[in-house]
């Protein structure tokens, strides 16, 4: 089964999400084709109009991987062909320009992109007299095998070089060795949650003067935010049935997170607050999770649609929702 993937995928989706044309243009995106790569696939992703730079290779297959679900959405996955890593050399000039970066990698792996990243852009424009080079927007993802505690220090280091972190809840309480649910049956323990983020918020302080973001994606529980404005929880658009099932509308949690990500590094690229960015990055994730693979993109009376729905209208819903 051919079924568009990968985290850069579901990103560029959330982001595009809330860019019709022409905003479309300004997600910019990198996809590999291998000898292998399904034709409706590529007219499905040049039909979103982004700017996906599509490198071809006649020597190499496209990468796959399996993904799966256990007990309380825990995921299991792993690669079928071999993959391959992006650096700062895959981005073109326009790329290289981006207002807002979304790395997902280990903790040595983002310092050293953010460094690199940084570095090219200064020789870019190192010739252009009176040009304003704005300082562009990391937003980190952790991978899952770098969120232990014997990375914990690792971690806090990288955190000078970002301006958002996002793991998810089992990846936080991974990396200080503990379970985030309070026992198997009663959801997220949000105190604990709490407890762990104020930690990161304040060593990155005490160590770098930095004042990073903190996001942590809790699935049906929402998401919970921490900044130098304060700290809240938002909860998801689809919510838990009343015996804490997921809600029909749920079909595959898989790209939600990421989504997620892809939606608020735009979101925060145009100014928004983290906590007006992360309102609309719950919407966008709401569209990816309602099938499997990416949402339906069509166009109606009034614009497009996506999954039938208008997401300027959901957003409003779900912004109704949180004022009650």
């Amino acid at each position: 089964m051919n079924i568009i993937g990968g985290a850069g995928s579901y990103a560029a989706i959330g982001a595009r999400l809330f860019s019709p044309p022409p905003s479309s243009e300004s997600v910019g995106w990198i996809v590999d084709e291998g000898c292998d790569f399904p034709l409706e696939i590529r007219q499905t992703i040049r039909s979103w109009n982004t700017s996906c730079l599509l490198r071809r290779s006649a020597e190499r297959v496209t990468t796959k991987a399996w993904n799966g679900y256990g007990v309380d959405q825990q995921r299991a996955f792993k690669y079928l062909t071999p993959k391959l890593l992006l650096d700062e050399h895959a981005l073109t000039p326009r790329l290289l320009m981006s207002r807002s970066f979304h790395l997902i990698c280990s903790p040595e792996r983002c310092i050293d992109l953010v460094q690199r990243i940084i570095a090219r852009r200064r020789e870019a424009t190192h010739n252009q007299q009176k040009q304003q080079l704005h300082a562009p927007l990391f937003v980190w993802e952790p991978v899952p095998t770098s969120c232990l505690p014997s990375e914990l220090e690792n971690c806090i280091k990288a955190l000078k070089y970002v301006d958002v972190v996002s793991p998810n809840h089992h990846e936080l309480g991974s990396l200080f060795g503990d379970d985030p649910r309070g026992d198997k049956d009663s959801g997220v323990a949000k105190l604990q949650v709490d407890k762990w983020v104020a930690e990161l918020f304040e060593r990155t302080v005490e160590s770098h003067g930095h004042k990073v973001s903190v996001v942590i994606r809790a699935g049906r529980e929402g998401c919970y935010l921490r900044s130098q404005e304060g700290s809240s929880w938002l909860p998801a658009y689809h919510q838990p049935t009343e015996d804490g099932a997921d809600q029909p509308e749920v079909v595959d949690p898989t790209g939600g997170g990421n989504a997620f990500l892809g939606c608020l590094s735009m979101a925060l690229a145009q100014g928004m607050t983290l906590k007006e960015a992360a309102e609309k990055a719950s919407v966008a994730a709401s569209f990816v999770i309602e099938q499997v693979g990416m949402p339906i993109l069509s166009k109606d009376s009034r614009g497009e649609t996506w999954n039938g729905i208008c997401v300027i209208d959901r957003l409003a819903s779900y912004k109704s929702r949180l004022e009650q």
